[in-house]
């Protein structure tokens, strides 16, 4: 296919927008799917994708419409994957920025919006579910063209699930969109923006070629990892894969290789060939480090060894996937495991127990901290458990992040007032028709559990949220630490901040009592700080009437066998073992 002929283009769209049926829409016209072969959501693969209904993993696809070659990747919403996006709008020329005609614009299409415009691609706005009768499109509209600054005349407005305005989106495409330009440097290179394992061909990749071409059988060379491969098949996916002898510049397709793992080939990376390596890799290219860490337990430990093999299967193809053994007293043996966000944890926990039928414990989530040593030393905690003693610590330092909410203006306050209690310092306002963005900055941690929850229910589910990563900032943190019955319990340890230590042990101890059952004595539940103890609540014994079986007597009888059931509660209290519900691990997850 001649160059002028090809465009490469992306939907970008915050979550539930319509991006998936739009795409489903696009197969339809363009002749690329049978009809009889249709199904919704065509191109999301995973069944937990289609349950969902949001994109988890990207998908290309080559559809062909009037003589011109459009490539199509259909990116992941949320803003856990926003990496792979930002490699997807590099692999493109332009992108359908599609916004609900029912919500407007959120805070994902903004922060699509700026990924899209930092790679310089040209953007055509639809406004889509123009059929519903909710839809506001004189309003939507307004939101747009103050968000691109574009005219009334530039938007698309559509209805992907009827198929409404879809051919003008397609001729849009062709006439709109610029096609791939020629670089003037001579060696192949060709931009990795997704990967993924296959059981019986071994790692799969999607490439966008730059310069040169990849053929069949040409030796491959990985410049990130330094790792070397065989391209054993090329081609474009038509959804399905259909193979050639080589992909050329500016085309968009995947390289069948013979790694053994996602982790020598990873997203953003650049591939070029040994004979004839480049001197340059693509820009952009970053090491993706998870920032949210959790402790994954089997209920049974018999079932530790299937749970490591699980997780050793699923990271062959998710290479932000990290972790390492823990050992815990109470849950016995594990997999601490680092994560870009809740979301793909939450997927990896589905995953695990869908795929591989395991029954799971998972502890609440943390992120992670530098800490400073006296000697100098710095060391990079994944827990509160692994905290050294405070006193060879000259300061401990957390991630923060920069963050945007966007809600309508009535709900400003309420928002405002929720991000100071976490913590967190509010930056800037700004407002476009009826709604309002607030940019601020807070600790990672106090977000992790239900900042997200207590926004949507603060906003009547109207708000929406999006962050990126800032830096690490020295705070006074210290380590809250759990005692059931006198004995600590590692896995309920959190890092937090001194001036919430009090609220926050008083609100985890009074939780659990409402989640440890009773037993035949008394139960102490406290929380402390290194030996002082700042909260506690006990668990009262159950009382058996031991006297039921007295009639009448003197009353010495009684006080008699009440002494002797005491002693036996005292002496229970010594050696009585207390068995921890799984549900008071992750009590910090739902702590209302």
């Amino acid at each position: 296919m001649k160059l002028d002929h090809i465009r490469n283009f992306c939907i970008i769209a915050h979550i539930d927008h319509g991006k998936s049926t739009l795409a489903d829409r696009l197969l339809e016209k363009t002749g690329t799917v049978e009809m009889r072969d249709m199904k919704s959501q065509h191109l999301d693969k995973m069944d937990l994708e289609r349950e969902k209904g949001i994109t988890i993993k990207l998908a290309p696809v080559r559809m062909l419409y009037k003589d011109h070659e459009l490539n199509l990747i259909d990116t992941p919403g949320h803003v856990d994957f926003s990496y792979e996006v930002s490699r997807s709008l590099e692999a493109c020329e332009g992108a359908l920025l599609v916004v609900d005609a029912t919500q407007g614009i959120q805070a994902q299409t903004i922060a699509n919006v700026y990924l899209a415009l930092a790679a310089d691609l040209v953007l055509i706005p639809v406004i889509n579910k123009i059929d519903l009768p909710a839809a506001d499109v004189g309003g939507v509209s307004a939101e747009v063209m103050s968000l691109l600054g574009c005219k009334k005349e530039d938007i698309l407005y559509i209805s992907a699930k009827t198929g409404e305005g879809v051919d003008e989106v397609l001729s849009s495409v062709i006439d709109r969109l610029p096609p791939p330009i020629v670089s003037e440097t001579k060696e192949t290179r060709a931009l990795i923006f997704d990967s993924y394992y296959d059981d019986y061909r071994g790692v799969i990749l999607y490439v966008r070629i730059f310069d040169g071409e990849i053929k069949k059988e040409a030796k491959l060379k990985i410049m990130a990892t330094n790792a070397n491969g065989i391209a054993l098949e090329v081609g474009a996916l038509k959804p399905d894969m259909m193979s050639n002898n080589s992909l050329g510049t500016g085309e968009i397709g995947y390289i069948v290789t013979n790694l053994k793992s996602t982790r020598e080939a990873k997203v953003g990376d650049t591939i070029t060939l040994q004979n004839s390596p480049a001197n340059e890799p693509l820009p952009g290219y970053k090491d993706v480090q998870p920032f949210v860490y959790a402790g994954f337990f089997p209920e049974s430990n018999e079932q530790y060894q299937e749970l490591k093999d699980a997780i050793e299967k699923l990271s062959l193809s998710d290479s932000a996937l990290q972790f390492v053994p823990e050992n815990s007293q109470v849950l016995g043996f594990g997999v601490r495991i680092g994560f870009l966000g809740l979301l793909h944890m939450d997927i990896v926990k589905e995953r695990l127990e869908r795929e591989y039928n395991l029954n799971l414990v998972i502890t609440n989530p943390s992120t992670d901290y530098k800490v400073h040593l006296l000697n100098g030393e710095v060391v990079d905690i994944k827990s509160a458990s692994e905290l050294p003693d405070p006193a060879k610590i000259s300061e401990i330092k957390e991630p923060w992040i920069k963050g945007e909410i966007v809600v309508p203006q009535f709900y400003v306050g309420p928002t405002i007032q929720l991000i100071s209690t976490k913590r967190g310092l509010q930056k800037n306002i700004s407002y476009f028709e009826e709604r309002a963005v607030i940019s601020f900055e807070a600790p990672l941690a106090n977000l992790l559990t239900d900042f997200y929850d207590q926004l949507k229910s603060l906003t009547s589910g109207y708000g929406s949220f999006n962050y990126e990563l800032s830096d690490y900032r020295t705070e006074d943190l210290v380590r809250l630490d759990f005692y059931v019955a006198g004995e600590i319990v590692g896995a309920l340890s959190l890092m937090v901040h001194r001036s919430e230590a009090q609220r926050l042990g008083r609100e985890v101890v009074e939780k659990l009592k409402e989640i440890i059952p009773k037993q035949n004595f008394q139960v102490a539940l406290q929380a402390a700080i290194g030996g002082k103890f700042i909260a506690r609540e006990d668990v009262s014994a159950y009382r058996k009437d031991v006297t039921s079986g007295l009639y009448g007597g003197d009353v010495s009888r009684k006080k008699k066998v009440l002494a002797k059931q005491a002693k036996g509660k005292k002496r229970l209290k010594r050696f009585g073992k207390v068995d921890i519900p799984a549900e008071a691990f992750t009590i910090m997850l739902k702590r209302d």
